[in-house]
């Protein structure tokens, strides 16, 4: 084989590493030291021949392993994974994650060059919705602690970039990154209880408070700069953390009114000190500039009849402004604003009006100081996050709703036996239930405890639209969605706590959104939206908001047909949703439900909206972020400005760039999508559901019962307590693949679709010029280069039937099919040929990713042979945060 090119390692790389290097010396000890550069040289060594095309000498680095003891063992894992978030950290400094194109100004510049003028990207604005939403999926595999000190290195590396020797505070940068880096290694790696909701909260809520709410606001006056106007305020964060209650029993009632007032807190908080730092600068003096009319209004009714700023009317007006902040801090909170004064004011009734005093201001001030500024930054936080900071959804699955609805109409008499109607009965009664203003829960009525759950929560949601503003919480999402009823169901619920309101208009306060997951879900999905806006009083709900929320699900639809399978089948479902919505006159509004795992719709976000099938994104989309992507894109303020940017110019190409492809070949790359997708469904699903002892294959092949025991997440692993892989959920099922380094998920099928494909020429031009399949291939081949057969096979060898151990074979044999044929459509001598930054980051981690996973087997082994010495554990849950951190992706 020809040799591989050199790695390009960046300097950040060496310095870090070489100072990561000195801590385990002064802190590990010499013999800790030594025993680890010789495994990290023998590896390096060994896939230095790899490279060169030399066999492989396996017993180098294994011998190497074999004498370490347990304590050095975790301390060795330790230093691996500290390298490769040190790793990581060097490479997104130097961008290489970022695209070309992925900001605002090119994008405005690309459709100009394509005769698409400023006036029609504002017009989009103008309706456009933009949402990254946060989730509490477990996939984060590193505490808090350990990216906070990670995100201090980054900064300490920024000053160090400027040319800086000290600090603002006076130390040596070099000795503050040492120190961080010494804090690290002393930090404890593993969780020792289990997350709960209220952590997910806190910890979604720092990256909201501290990375968002700084960040929008300064990235808005880049797009306004960029479009040469104030634009509207588009993009606005979501988040699930305390109202995700599909399959995890800890979010309650409790949980929703936690998250949401820590959030209104938080912001409000933010809000009044920059009210606060706005009347340190507003120093405006009538002797020198005269007040407008309006400004000295507002500084009259103040109440602030200090002699001492009689003539700054600016400052008076911010005191009253102040005072009706922190009057609405003390409603929402209960607590004392930030920094309680003398003056009180009347509590603001909504964001508008506290924005409108705002705006009244920035009126008044001269040309100079109008536009921009702090003031400028202010107005527009107030308009992105409101009271509230991130609109919230709720999410249930609609299996829940099912019994919950049936058990609300018998004890009110109005049915004994709802769950025996067939859709069509189930429709029309519950249409007949939202038309009659009549409740159906009473006050004497006892409720099983999980009906009066639900019916806490959407009393709760209503107490917090009275509290916040409806902005709060707009969305529910309804999981499994597989009919009209489905969704009729949730508007039930509502109509109980007055968000849901009938008459002859009626009107839906929040909105019901269907999450089609399964392939057969999705391929049902036009047909459930078109039921679903016949309804009259569904258009006449839809038609007045505009538009209407179709959530669409990447991971189990992965898990039920396969990688390639579930991509197409999106895609499907996406065009064939469009004519649906216009017919309708409703705008189409989709929601991605996405993982940061390939396996679970993950790999570039702005490659995978401009790949979205014309004319479906319409300048709205939302698109969860989760786990360890969260911590990736939005870790650190520069870290959210580049990937929010990406999200948004990617939204605005997809939404206005003209189609690229003719008639002809959209119908003829359809047709050959539909044959690959064909035959890439029955090879996953003959492997994955037809294969006896598969199931047993899988858990004892891959440390999925390893992985229960990190402490990651509030929610229960698999839906039920079966072993199918059908009721396990997306995340440790990818997780647990990508540790075995086989990423199953994220290839399997492919080969097979591929090689029994005929015209070859065709999906070369496919690859070319279809932005959907060079997308679905790129990530693919993302995948393949992250995987290792070699070392997926010392898995396969924990399996302890002979005979089950033989399902490997074909697992092997797909993936050097998968490997042959995507090289061969892509026109590539090795994997990643065309891209040399991405093969340069993969190919530097893999020497620290193969001990890991070498240390791992054996730790498992011995665990599984009935070894109960804890440091065993310990080692195997130290090691699967170790190879999710080299290879940045877990779940």
């Amino acid at each position: 084989m020809a040799s591989l090119p050199a790695i390009a390692n960046n300097s950040d790389i060496r310095f870090l590493g070489k100072l990561l290097g000195d801590v385990i010396r002064a802190y590990g000890g010499e013999r800790l030291f030594e025993a680890t550069e010789t495994i990290r040289k023998a590896s390096v060594e060994r896939h230095r021949d790899v490279s060169e095309g030399k066999v492989a000498d396996d017993s180098a680095v294994d011998l190497s392993l074999e004498k370490l003891s347990l304590d050095e063992t975790l301390d060795f894992v330790r230093g691996f994974m500290l390298f490769s978030m040190l790793a990581n950290l060097a490479e997104d400094r130097q961008g290489i994650a970022a695209e070309d194109g992925a900001d605002l100004a090119s994008a405005i510049a690309q459709l100009e060059s394509e005769g698409i003028d400023r006036t029609q990207i504002r017009a989009l604005l103008d309706h456009a919705l933009i949402a990254p939403v946060l989730t509490a999926h477990p996939t984060e595999v590193r505490r808090k602690s350990m990216i906070d000190h990670r995100n201090r290195i980054a900064e300490l590396m920024a000053l160090r970039d400027l040319g800086r020797d000290t600090t603002p505070d006076g130390d040596s940068v070099d000795d503050a990154i040492l120190r961080q880096i010494a804090l690290l290694w002393q930090t404890r790696v593993l969780r020792r209880d289990r997350l709960y909701v209220t952590d997910e909260v806190d910890t979604a809520l720092s990256y909201l408070r501290d990375v968002f709410l700084p960040a929008l606001p300064a990235l808005y006056q880049r797009w306004d700069r960029a479009l040469g106007e104030r634009i509207p305020s588009f993009l606005r964060p979501g988040s699930w953390i305390g109202g995700d209650r599909d399959g995890n029993p800890y979010v309650t009632a409790d949980s929703l009114r936690t998250a949401l007032s820590k959030a209104s807190e938080a912001v409000l908080g933010y809000y009044c000190e920059a009210v606060h730092a706005l009347g340190a600068e507003l120093s405006i003096s009538t002797e020198h500039a005269p007040a407008d009319a309006a400004v000295q209004a507002l500084a009259d009714a103040s109440g602030d009849d200090a002699a001492s700023r009689a003539d700054e009317p600016y400052r008076r007006a911010l005191s009253g402004i102040y005072a009706r902040l922190a009057g609405m801090h003390d409603a929402l909170t209960g607590k004392p604003s930030p920094r309680p004064g003398r003056l009180t004011g009347e509590p603001y009734a909504s964001p508008t009006d506290f924005r409108a005093d705002l705006v009244t201001l920035a009126h008044g001030l001269g040309t100079a100081l109008k536009t921009g500024g702090a003031l400028g930054r202010l107005i527009r936080a107030v308009e992105t996050f409101g009271f509230h900071l991130a609109t919230l959804d709720l999410r249930q699955n609609s299996a829940v709703h099912e019994r919950v609805v049936a058990e609300l109409l018998k004890v009110a008499g109005v049915e004994d036996d709802y769950l025996s109607l067939d859709e069509d009965a189930r429709v029309a009664l519950l249409r007949r239930e939202l038309a009659n203003a009549r409740p159906l829960t009473s006050r004497f009525a006892e409720y099983t405890d999980e009906t009066a759950g639900e019916l806490a929560i959407v009393q709760a949601a209503a107490d917090a639209h009275a509290a916040y503003g409806p902005a709060c919480i707009a969305n529910y999402i309804v999981s499994m969605a597989q009919s009209v009823s489905d969704l009729l169901e949730v508007n039930l619920l509502l109509k109980e706590v007055g968000l849901y309101r009938p008459g002859e208009t009626p009107t839906a306060a929040i909105m019901a959104v269907p999450l089609f997951e399964t392939i057969g879900d999705l391929e049902a999905a036009p047909d459930v939206m078109t039921a679903w806006f016949a309804l009259p009083e569904i258009a006449t709900i839809s038609k007045a908001r505009g538009h209407q929320e179709v959530m669409i699900g990447y991971s189990d639809s992965n898990k039920d047909g396969g990688y390639l399978t579930s991509t197409w089948q999106l895609s499907k479902a996406s065009t064939a949703l469009k004519p649906v919505f216009a017919a309708a006159g409703v705008g189409m509004q989709l929601f991605h439900g996405r993982g940061g795992a390939v396996g679970r719709g993950g790999g570039s976000a702005f490659r995978a909206i401009r790949a979205q099938p014309p004319g479906t994104v319409q300048g709205r989309i939302r698109i969860t972020e989760q786990g360890e992507v969260i911590a990736a894109k939005y870790g650190t303020r520069d870290a959210a400005m580049t990937n929010l940017e990406a999200i948004a110019s990617a939204t605005l190409l997809a939404s206005l760039e003209p189609e690229r492809l003719s008639n002809a070949d959209n119908a003829s790359f359809s047709a050959a999508m539909d044959k690959l997708s064909d035959t890439a469904f029955h090879s996953y699903r003959d492997l994955v559901y037809g294969t006896e002892g598969f199931r047993t294959f899988f858990r004892q092949m891959t440390p999925i019962a390893e992985i229960a025991g990190l402490k990651i997440g509030s929610r229960p692993a698999s839906r039920t307590k079966s072993d199918r892989i059908e009721d396990l959920r997306a995340i440790p099922w990818v997780f647990s693949w990508a540790q075995a380094r086989v990423m199953l998920p994220g290839w399997y099928g492919v080969g097979r679709a591929i090689a029994d494909f005929e015209d070859k020429a065709l999906l070369k031009d496919m690859a070319q010029g279809w932005p959907l399949f060079a997308s679905a291939l790129a990530n693919l081949e993302m995948v393949l280069a992250k995987s290792d057969i070699a070392i997926a096979e010392r898995y396969a060898g924990l399996v302890e039937d002979d005979k089950l151990r033989e399902i490997f074979t074909t697992i092997r044999d797909g993936w050097h099919q998968t490997h042959d044929g995507l090289l061969t459509v892509t026109g590539q001598s090795r994997l990643l040929e065309k891209n040399p930054a991405l093969e340069s980051s993969i190919r530097l981690r893999l020497p620290y990713i193969e001990p890991l996973n070498l240390l791992q087997i054996e730790l498992i082994k011995r665990r599984r042979a009935g070894e109960d010495d804890p440091r065993i554990g310990e080692g195997i849950l130290l090691s699967i945060n170790a190879i999710a951190t080299a290879l940045r992706n877990s779940g």
